[in-house]
């Protein structure tokens, strides 16, 4: 996709083991060494370790790629969770042998024929097991009685273990003591420096046919290296990324802007600029809301409790009237009409005195339309009988045709203004 605009023959930072980018570091080069020596000199086991994404496929499928092919018969083990039992029929089965029905010991008595017969025609046999820190101990401990197969000068099967650092920890179990005794050849893949990993990107975008200065800039090259701490899998990831992006940005050489989102996209934390401005002020103002509306509901429960009314005017914000304390009248309240059990006689308006003696209370009967403001606990049949004497459904129907607000008469919102119409008057009988 960036090829073209970005000069390259093809794509230089593919995750896939490629031996023709390998890059040889000092410790890929031990590592390729010590592959090449101890199948070649027949040394029986080889030991390759190394952390993940650091190469060690790599080096393997480039040791293949070079290796006389015509005498190396490869076994390539990719699932080491195997018993011996089913690693040998493994090998059998690789050999294109039949293993037959025969035990373990059979099985290992006759596999040394076999690998005598090929010793005889100049063929080595190369037992590869990759990710070996998942094999079972019992399997590893067996795979010594593979070593025992040799003549008086050399190994008959070459057994490579690839894995990472934690198969040295194992390795140190009592039981694997013998087996670790007979890896005569170890050797470890580091991470690379800061100044391999820039030589190791330069190297691969030139095997792709691309001028690196031309690709990255100097400071987008530095962020991709701080970022991947030496593993080449993590260089390749980067770098791939990032020509993406500058490819969709129409951005040569890539940047360190682009560096930089593309990071953060990797690690989880990609937002758009929008959330990333606005995020913190939604926030605060959600939070001012919230504070706001509990005081707000609080504060309408309070009132009700001290028997203080909201009334509204049609030109002006429903607000409650609050007395001042010695300085002005009671002003006065819209009554309600409530159950005789609850009519209490009104107060007289007079100068309120420096402390409320007892709640306000309103008269029986009010003038409509009336509003009341709903507080926990209130149905609007409850509320209908307060200020009717009644609520059946032509009475409630009639108040939520007023209030199309309201959905359900059992369910009204507790802070919420409902207006109470006047009812139609009725007929008496015999009336004209």
């Amino acid at each position: 996709m960036y090829l073209k605009y970005y000069g390259l023959r093809k794509q230089p930072f593919h995750i896939t083991p490629d031996p023709e980018f390998l890059y040889l570091s000092p410790s890929h080069k031990e590592a390729m060494s010590a592959i090449i020596y101890g199948i070649a000199q027949k040394k029986g086991f080889v030991a390759i370790i190394g952390a993940v994404g650091v190469g060690k496929t790599t080096i393997l499928r480039s040791y293949l790629e070079t290796a006389d092919k015509k005498h190396l018969k490869l076994i390539y083990v990719f699932n080491p969770q195997l018993t011996f039992r089913e690693l040998v029929k493994t090998i059998y089965h690789e050999l294109g042998l039949d293993s037959g029905r025969n035990g373990v010991l059979d099985m290992v008595n006759e596999l040394n024929h076999i690998l005598i017969d090929e010793y005889k025609q100049g063929n080595t046999v190369v037992l590869i097991i990759d990710e070996v820190q998942n094999m079972p101990v019992d399997t590893l401990e067996s795979l010594r009685m593979l070593s025992n197969l040799e003549t008086s000068k050399d190994k008959l099967i070459q057994i490579v273990l690839v894995g990472q650092p934690e198969f040295n920890a194992t390795l140190d179990l009592d039981r694997l003591r013998q087996l670790k005794q007979r890896l005569v050849i170890r050797s470890t893949i580091q991470a690379l420096t800061k100044p391999e990993s820039l030589e190791y990107l330069r190297f691969r975008l030139k095997m792709a046919g691309g001028n690196p200065d031309s690709v990255f800039s100097a400071p987008a090259l530095k962020k991709i290296i701080n970022k991947a701490h030496g593993i080449p899998r993590t260089l390749n990831i980067l770098s791939d990324n990032a020509l993406i992006t500058g490819f969709g940005y129409q951005q040569r050489p890539v940047t360190s802007k682009i560096v930089r989102e593309i990071i953060q996209d990797l690690d989880g934390l990609q937002r758009s600029s929008f959330a990333r401005r606005w995020t913190p002020a939604v926030l605060i103002f959600s939070l001012l809301i919230l504070v706001v509306g509990f005081g707000w509901t609080y504060r309408t429960a309070l009132f009700h409790k001290m028997g203080i009314v909201f009334t509204s005017n049609e030109d002006e914000t429903e607000q409650p009237k609050l007395p001042e304390v010695n300085t002005r009248t009671l002003p006065q309240v819209k009554t309600r009409t409530l159950p005789e059990a609850h009519t209490q006689q009104a107060l007289p308006e007079k100068p309120l005195q420096a402390k409320i003696q007892q709640p306000l209370t309103v008269s029986k009967q009010e003038t409509l339309p009336v509003k009341k403001t709903v507080i926990r606990g209130d149905t609007l049949t409850k509320l209908a009988n307060e200020v009717y004497g009644k609520s059946d459904g032509e009475t409630v129907g009639l108040i939520r045709n007023e209030n199309p607000q309201i959905t359900d008469p059992d369910i009204i919102q507790t802070g919420s203004t409902i207006v109470f119409p006047d009812l139609p008057k009725q007929e008496k009988p015999g009336s004209p």
